[in-house]
């Protein structure tokens, strides 16, 4: 597994893939970040004359939240671009013959390809905790929601490399992955909005399925232990099915 991760990282950060990834992901949360506190600026500006008005205004609620907010959307976009060749590149290269014929297992391989990508995700997220940062000269951000915000991002992101990882096991076709992955994390980024129009029962369903209601805490400073065992099934669930494809692979070849 060891062996796989490095080779796989290495793929990363030897070609452009990384950096242009990267690249993308941190203008696009920089983007974001200028804008938002552009705003609570010119609000706070604004409010100068009202004390009330002033002690409502909050530095979490009107640029972290929105921001992690922000990137947890841009995450939807990125992931794709990281796992759409992991397994499908190598069947169509005709190097996952080669590779299955290691003395390894099929973990082995999905472990070390899937922690790759979970590193270079978490590394873009790294960089932008510069943003918080830089708050520090002009306020007193509250910090717990920062680190929770971005401990929500890492399990979103990982949950959504554990998707791009299975669906690009099912296809010798990048673009195919890379489509499928968007298009289901999309679904399940948005499937809670249909919550106001279906019955209770349904409602509720669809909301503890919807990756957007439990990120909401953790954007917030809340840690809630249904919200992490939720991203990590999610993981799980999908690397068990990517398991599930490798192996029937294996058994037709």
């Amino acid at each position: 597994m060891i062996a796989i991760y490095r080779r796989e990282l290495g793929y990363f950060y030897n070609s452009i893939v990384a950096y242009i990834v990267t690249m993308v992901f941190v203008l696009l949360a920089g983007y974001f970040f200028y804008n938002l506190l552009a705003f609570f600026n010119l609000a706070s500006i604004q409010v100068m004359q009202n004390p009330v008005a002033t002690q409502r205004l909050s530095l979490t609620e009107s640029v972290l939240q929105p921001l992690f907010a922000n990137m947890s959307v841009v995450l939807l976009l990125i992931a794709p671009m990281l796992t759409m060749r992991l397994l499908s590149e190598e069947r169509k290269l005709g190097t996952a013959e080669l590779l299955f014929s290691y003395p390894i297992s099929d973990w082995d391989v999905i472990l070390g390809k899937y922690l790759a990508a979970a590193t270079v995700l978490a590394g873009m997220i790294g960089i932008t905790t510069l943003f918080p940062l830089l708050l520090l000269g002009y306020a007193e951000p509250e910090w717990g929601p920062i680190v929770t915000g971005y401990i929500g991002l890492l399990f979103l992101g990982m949950a959504y490399t554990a998707m791009g990882l299975f669906f690009s096991s099912l296809s010798e076709n990048q673009v195919v992955a890379g489509v499928l992955t968007f298009g289901v994390s999309l679904l399940f980024l948005i499937i809670g909005w249909i919550a106001p129009f279906v019955p209770a029962e349904t409602a509720r369903v669809v909301s503890e399925i919807s990756v957007l209601e439990h990120f909401g805490n953790f954007s917030k400073g809340i840690i809630d232990t249904n919200d992490v065992v939720y991203y990590v099934n999610f993981s799980v669930f999908f690397l068990f099915l990517c398991s599930r494809v490798l192996e029937s692979n294996r058994w037709r070849s």
